[in-house]
């Protein structure tokens, strides 16, 4: 007998009592469940299972099998007893607004780009769609505009099992529809066995779906996109809504708040702030550049036909040690060697030109805990070692 599903009548039912009508070990000390009713909805549809309780049991994932809703528990229940079930209802409703929210603003992108929803996940922390049509991020915005203003104007929802004669004349869409099914007014449509349940936000979307939905728009507070990148022929989006999209802009806000606290300005002036810093930044570094040249300069000509040079350095970025290694090497006559750091960290680079440095290489990264290498004449890395392992090294091989 299948089990009576709750959930489909009423998705705002948070308690139930029904009876135990199975319960068998499972996987890692856990046991499936079987009630003769339940409003514990399964995973399906791209959406989670619920999660809570059950007689006293923690309910850790929910699944449907042939008709039976089997409810994967922490402990065994009684067989023929009556229990008394609790869903975790923020993590339900979360659910029901992520889930709704995609239905609404799906219904407009494939209404807008004649497209298919091809993929729907539900993740812990974003909703990600994909669509078998290019679009572009501002074109996506505008479908958020107009998702946002149609949850603001409360719709309500509904959702019902039509009589076969009535179904075929519905255009209504199922997710993953095939791509070579033509596009109607919502999304596109394949068929399906059995009783189909169609849920509707009416003027933005109709669906074949089993999941569980808020009352009315108004109660997907708001959708924000987050991302659209392209994935194949069409493009993936990252979606939240709801209570997950405010906490995000939240937070997103309070970083701009304090990124226009350290930059003295407003926070919806902190981007313009960041470029001026940028610009600023960009020029220092371009100072710092000519002034490290000047610098390099004047070492080479102080180590002209020195031969083999050694030199250890404060810090640098790892182009400077190759530039200062080159200009050096171009004047000492010799190999140059490089390193800047301080102890315990170490970048280098060696220039010989025209030898094999491999043989030193080699000796160098075991005698000073050395990783790098290179060929015709040029070697970089970074070692782990001190200044006195350096010059002890290099002195044995004047």
């Amino acid at each position: 007998m299948d089990t009576e599903k709750l959930y489909d009548r009423d998705a705002f039912l948070k308690e139930f009592d029904a009876v135990v009508t199975d319960c068998r070990p499972s996987k890692g000390d856990t046991y499936l469940v079987t009630l003769d009713r339940t409003a514990f909805y399964p995973e399906g549809g791209g959406q989670p299972a619920d999660r809570g309780d059950l007689g006293g049991a923690a309910v850790l994932d929910v699944q449907e099998r042939d008709g039976l809703v089997l409810h994967t528990c922490d402990r065994s229940l009684t067989v023929g007893a009556s229990v008394h079930g609790a869903i975790d209802w923020s993590r339900r409703f979360d659910h029901m607004q992520q889930h709704s929210g995609e239905h609404i603003v799906s219904g407009m992108l494939c209404a807008a780009f004649s497209c298919d929803n091809v993929g729907f996940h539900m993740g812990a922390d974003v909703v990600t769609i994909d669509y078998n049509a290019p679009m572009t991020w501002e074109q996506v915005l505008e479908v958020e505009a107009r998702a946002n203003r149609y949850i603001w104007e409360n719709h309500p929802f509904r959702a019902y099992y039509p009589a076969p004669e009535e179904l075929a004349a519905i255009p209504y869409r199922s997710k993953k529809a095939p791509e070579e099914l033509a596009a109607i007014p919502y999304r596109s449509k394949k068929a399906l066995e059995g009783p189909v349940r169609i849920t509707e936000f009416p003027g933005a979307d109709c669906c074949a779906c089993c999941g569980t939905h808020v009352a009315a728009s108004g109660q997907v507070g708001l959708v924000k996109f987050l991302s659209c990148q392209k994935l194949r022929e069409g493009v993936r989006l990252e979606l939240l809504c709801g209570g997950r999209a405010m906490d995000y802009l939240s937070r997103a806000w309070d970083q701009s708040r304090l990124i226009g606290q350290a930059l003295s300005v407003k926070p919806l002036a902190a981007f313009p702030a960041v470029q001026r810093l940028e610009g600023q930044l960009r020029e220092s570094r371009e100072r710092c550049a000519a002034l490290e040249e000047q610098s390099f300069r004047q070492l080479a000509e102080r180590y002209q036909n020195a031969g083999n040079v050694l030199l250890v350095q404060p810090d640098l970025e790892p182009d400077s040690v190759r530039r200062l290694c080159d200009a050096v090497s171009g004047t000492c006559g010799g190999r140059c060697a490089v390193f800047a750091g301080s102890d315990g960290g170490y970048r280098w680079a060696v220039i010989h030109p025209g030898q094999d440095l491999r043989p030193l290489i080699r000796d160098m990264n075991q005698a000073l805990h050395s990783r790098g290498g290179g060929r015709d004449g040029f070697a970089q890395g970074s070692a782990a070692c001190t200044a006195d392992e350096i010059q002890a090294f290099f002195r044995e091989r004047p």
